[in-house]
């Protein structure tokens, strides 16, 4: 998978979490040491905040690491400062809080993505978007549509991400403004055909009649090969939430274990959409 700057920062955070647990310190240890907050230490350690070469090299002194170790940490540190403006011109319309998700999301190895009522950004027709962010009175619709492009970039790469979707059946009958035979269409059409181009990205469909016992909010897991932290990320309408605490990974990794055997397989999926796309078809004609 190719390093992103928010991944190589985040793994850079794990290293400095893990070297001053095995120091025997604490956040405000460091803190104090820097003469900084102990809460901008807990965002050097999820990779939130960039750490500059002298704080780093404080703290390594501090820690006692080894040659190996140090070197290690400073090359992340080096290799993740920078690249001002990223997100200058039409990628400004991303929101601050999911920036870190976007910037992950091809230097993930796995990617898990449950939706209960709409469709998600990368799987998302031109149509879909266009009358999505026309019902949200969206001022630049134009920038919002080339980040939901840019994002759907992550299936063209040489090595891409084992992305698997569960989405519940709500999510092709709810089309954004009311009901819409021709962007449901448009957007089943389009399913239909990024299963046939892009094998490792998956959909699965969660039929209404399959036995759970709830189904929860939508999440999206994310795993690393790269030494960043696991994590999952769950969206809500103020913004979203990365958890990587083992306890909520793995109460998620469950729900989704769950979501996935309920879910159809991906041939009958096929089959499902394929069904969907004839029956708009026929209400557009009638």
């Amino acid at each position: 998978m190719p390093s992103t700057v928010t991944s190589r920062r985040r793994q850079l955070g794990n290293e400095i979490r893990r070297a001053r647990q095995t120091a025997g310190m604490t956040q405000q240890d460091v803190a104090e040491l820097l003469g900084c907050s102990q809460g901008k230490i807990n965002k050097i350690e999820s990779g939130t905040v960039a750490v500059k070469k002298a704080e780093l090299q404080k703290m390594l002194e501090s820690f006692n690491s080894g040659k190996a170790e140090a070197d290690l940490m400073l090359d992340l540190a080096q290799s993740s400062s920078g690249q001002r403006g990223q997100w200058a011109g039409y990628r400004s319309a991303v929101p601050q809080w999911f920036r870190t998700f976007t910037d992950l999301e091809p230097a993930a190895t796995e990617i898990l993505s449950w939706h209960g009522e709409r469709i998600p950004g990368p799987l998302q027709s031109e149509h879909y978007m266009l009358t999505q962010f026309s019902e949200d009175r969206a001022t630049d619709v134009t920038a919002l549509v080339r980040n939901r492009l840019d994002r759907r970039r992550v299936f063209d790469l040489p090595r891409p991400p084992y992305y698997r979707f569960v989405l519940s059946e709500a999510a092709f009958h709810r089309m954004p403004g009311g009901p819409n035979p021709s962007v449901a269409l448009d957007q089943v059409e389009h399913l239909l055909d990024l299963q046939t181009r892009y094998p490792k990205a998956y959909v699965h469909i969660l039929p209404f009649d399959v036995r759970l016992p709830y189904v929860p909010n939508d999440f999206t897991i994310m795993r690393f090969a790269d030494g960043t932290k696991d994590f999952v990320f769950v969206e809500h309408v103020a913004g979203g939430l990365y958890l990587d605490d083992e306890d909520d990974f793995n109460l998620f990794n469950d729900a989704w274990d769950r979501l996935r055997g309920a879910a159809l397989e991906r041939h009958d999926t096929v089959a499902r959409l394929q069904e969907l796309a004839k029956g708009y078809r026929n209400q557009i004609e009638f």
